[in-house]
Order: C-alpha cells, then structure tokens, then sequence
C-alpha cells in the first residue's frame, strides 16, 4: 500500500477509486495494524505527546467506520471522538476555533474529530454561513492554529475520504432502506449533492492552503470500504511512528 506521505496527493481527481482489498487480506492487514496503533497511543502516553485526528470528507464516506477500527484496540482511557455538528448558539458567540481549543486532548491523550474545524472553509463557506472575508482569512487561522498544538508537543494527522457521486447514491439508498441506518440520512445529505462540484473546488483549495509537513492532508481513496479503513490505519500508524521514534523495547 503506498504512502501518500511521500507520493503527495492534493487534488481529488488524481485519486483512484478504483482500488481495492479482499476480505482475507482485509483482515490480516487489520490485525497488525491495530496492534501498532495500540503500542504507538501507549508510547506517546508514556511520553507524554498528545494526538490529533481530524477525519473530512463527503457524507457517507465512512468516516465513523474508519474511526471505529482506529480506535479498537487503543486503551479506551486514552481517546475520544468527538463528534462536531453545528455550533450551539453559546459557541456562535465566539470566535470558531473557540469550541475546538476546549476539546484539544490533553498530554499522552488522542482526540478524534469527526469532522472539525475545517467546516469553516466546507460547509460554511458553501453554505454562506461565514461571510467571504471570514473563510478567506481562515486558512491562515487554521494553519496557525495547528502550528500552537504541534509547538507543544502534540502530533496532528488530517483524512479526507474520498467517494465518487454514484458511490455515495448507492450508500444513500442502502441506508434509506436499512431500518437500522435510516437515522443517518436525511433530505440535506441529498440537497447536497447539489452543490458537489462547489464542494470538491473548496476541498481542493483547503488541501492547497492547509497542507503542512507537520500536519498533513491524506486523501483516502473510499469507494472501497477494506482499503479506506486499511489505508487510513497504515497511514496514522506511519506518521505516529515517524514523530515518535519508539524504542525497540518498548514494542
């Protein structure tokens, strides 16, 4: 599996969504990747190094899926996910990142973010919920933002997953028929498939403007449900070892 790390994709339509994992690979890959993320999340407790992961992308994605084998075999004390929606009117009367400094994970801690602060420059741009003076001027909020968590000491890593159009209807129509799933779905997810297009050229512009060594962007091909999941934990367990440099004994 290659490492987009270092062969850098920052443009939606260079991916290829085409790629795919049998079920028999599928797990086998699971199994040990979960098992260095374990060790990597009790390292960097040890060290005192907190973790940030910040999951983006389309509705339908598989974000919570992805999330949920992430973090199975971390100590559940260590980690936490957070799951953003709109800001209440408390947190409208602030500045946007003031809701996310208060959910920042502490030193040795993970904090996920499913979907974050990035709906700045997503959603409310798209929406008109920030003006274009506000999102405009976020980008450099946000990197600057990023470069305070990681000055002290904290370690942040960014997923978009990324689904073609009709990879995401069909999703829509196996939860519209799933009693189970059909709390997922509403009319919004499909107002939105609208404005897709609007949406891909203001994700490209974030991954342009918001990509930094440090904090990389790594774009998930996710039509694919076993290569998105393993794809994601190869590359969070990559980078985490790449900051933390665990010791061989420790392993």
């Amino acid at each position: 599996m290659k490492n987009p790390i270092l062969t850098k994709i920052l443009d939606i339509k260079d991916l290829d969504l085409n790629q795919k994992l049998d079920r028999s690979n599928y797990k086998l890959q699971m199994k040990k990747l979960k098992e260095r993320i374990r060790i990597a999340t009790l390292y960097a407790k040890q060290v005192r190094r907190s973790i940030v992961f910040v999951f983006e992308g389309w509705d339908a994605a598989g974000k919570g899926g992805a999330i949920r084998r992430l973090t199975e075999e971390i100590d559940p004390t260590l980690y936490t996910v957070h799951s953003i929606a709109a800001p209440s009117s408390e947190e409208k009367l602030r500045h946007y990142l003031w809701r996310f400094w208060n959910r920042i994970p502490g030193q040795g801690l993970v904090g996920i973010f499913d979907r974050s602060w990035y709906g700045r420059v997503l959603v409310e741009r798209i929406e008109g919920f920030a003006t274009e003076g506000e999102w405009k001027r976020s980008f450099e909020e946000i990197v600057r933002f990023e470069e305070q968590l990681i000055n002290d000491g904290a370690i942040v890593i960014k997923f978009w997953l990324h689904i073609d159009s009709d990879e995401q209807l069909k999703r829509f129509d196996y939860r519209k028929n799933d009693p189970l799933k059909r709390w997922k779905l509403t009319d919004e997810d499909y107002r939105n498939r609208d404005k897709w297009e609007n949406y891909e050229v203001a994700a490209n512009e974030m991954f342009l403007k918001t990509d930094h060594s440090e904090a990389p962007w790594i774009l998930v091909p996710a039509n694919d449900k076993y290569f998105a999941r393993c794809f994601v934990l190869a590359q969070a367990v990559n980078f985490l070892e790449s900051k933390l440099n665990i010791p061989k004994k420790f392993k």
